[in-house]
């Protein structure tokens, strides 16, 4: 077995880094490295991400169901009317991550969206590498690719916050754009391309 991939007490071999948590454990098996499309379901991903920044995943995935409340199911065209008045109410909800800067920055990104010429999710597939599995041999998780920082680049030209290079990695790792299981997790082979 490899430094990446353990055997778990349910008898399958999956990445190490989702420990003994199940919220974690059930966020690998089932939405880890799936491809999502859709143009809300990607801005939730997007946002998600942006709050995650210089936090641990499972502290966003404990709140998500706060997050979705609070910002009306991640639907952009709501996200994107919210006002000052909201953002106010936000900093008191103990439901999500409160910080001023990433929630100003999911209303911006937004207003963002709606101002793009093409749909968010073809301006973000089209950003995905031409190989989506990353090779087993010397595998190692990365923080950044050339297309993260292309995602990224493109992105904060357009106006975007909270969209670096390593942030946009987890994205695309999260909505399946890269395979990043580990070689031996039982999730590389159902997810290969």
């Amino acid at each position: 077995m490899s430094e990446f991939v353990i055997k778990y007490p349910d008898g399958l071999k999956r990445c190490r880094w989702p420990k003994q948590d199940q919220i974690y454990i059930d966020y690998h098996d089932t939405e880890w490295g799936v491809k999502l499309e859709g143009e809300n379901e990607l801005f939730e991903q997007l946002a998600l991400e942006a709050f995650q920044a210089g936090l641990s995943w499972i502290t966003i995935l404990k709140r998500r169901q706060g997050f979705r409340k609070a910002f009306h199911n991640f639907n952009i065209r709501k996200v994107a009317k919210m006002t000052d008045k909201d953002i106010e109410r936000l900093m008191q909800d103990e439901s999500i991550i409160r910080n001023r800067a990433k929630i100003r920055a999911t209303i911006r990104n937004a207003r963002l969206i709606l101002e793009l010429d093409q749909p968010l999710t073809s301006l973000i597939w089209s950003h995905a590498p031409k190989r989506l599995t990353t090779p087993g041999a010397n595998f190692e998780f990365k923080a950044t690719t050339p297309e993260s920082i292309a995602l990224s680049k493109t992105l904060r030209s357009l106006g975007f916050s909270f969209v670096g290079p390593t942030t946009m990695y987890a994205m695309m790792q999260s909505i399946g754009m890269v395979n990043d299981h580990a070689p031996g997790c039982f999730r590389r082979n159902e997810l290969r391309e």
